[in-house]
């Protein structure tokens, strides 16, 4: 009974593990700043099918105030998402602010990148922009007030749906992790079999070497009269 209890213990304790990771890793903001034609780019693990939300804002660097300023509307960020496999998932313009959004089919890093079209604009020409980015991955990407006045829900139908959601992300990152794991063991495999191969390679090399050192050195015996 005390084993169970251990037991039992222990696989609430990475349950919730799995929770708080989760959790701490579905949203985040930063900042960065970016020359004229420079572009940034983050790598974003993300599980198969899960929606992608990004909202960004920009402001622009006054050199005479020495502030970072809202940009003008005439300011755009071009946005491009490719998958693990390097296909592009996303590439469009947006304008000064905006927001994008994207659902991935193959889990894996993510390459989110984001330039600006600051070669038009005279007035960014040689400045720099400062960039707001907040990335939300699963669940937290839904509105969910939005959710709940659209499909009219009782608060403790949102918690439901929201519960609901949460065990829906677990389970995309548990097999994330299993297909992580996979390729682990797939490419650790593959690494044994060719060390495997190389030493048995090295070792015919040696026995081949050896016997052709014995030979060589019988015909020199040989040829000199001593054998």
């Amino acid at each position: 009974m005390a084993g169970v209890g251990v037991e039992r213990l222990q696989a609430m304790v990475r349950f919730a593990l799995l929770v708080l990771t989760v959790c701490a890793a579905g949203a985040h903001g930063l900042y960065f700043h970016i020359g004229e034609t420079e572009k940034r780019c983050f790598i974003e693990e993300i599980p198969d099918e899960t929606m992608v939300i990004g909202n960004y804002r920009t402001q622009m660097w006054d050199k005479q105030k020495e502030v970072f300023l809202p940009s003008t509307p005439g300011l755009g960020m071009h946005v491009e998402v490719k998958d693990p496999d390097g296909k592009v998932v996303l590439s469009r313009q947006y304008g000064s602010e905006g927001r994008f959004t994207f659902t991935s089919h193959t889990p894996g890093d993510h390459q989110i990148c984001l330039h600006s079209n600051s070669t038009r604009m005279a007035l960014f020409a040689g400045g720099k922009l400062r960039v707001h980015l907040d990335i939300q991955v699963g669940e937290h990407a839904n509105n969910y007030p939005e959710i709940a006045a659209k499909d009219k829900l009782t608060e403790l139908q949102l918690r439901a749906r929201q519960l609901l959601d949460q065990v829906e992300q677990i389970q995309k990152e548990q097999d994330y992790q299993r297909y992580r794991e996979e390729r682990f063991r797939l490419t650790s495999e593959s690494t044994n079999q060719r060390v495997l191969w190389w030493s048995i390679a090295q070792t015919v090399i040696l026995i081949l070497t050896g016997i052709w050192q014995m030979r060589h050195l019988k015909s020199f015996f040989e040829a000199k009269k001593l054998v």
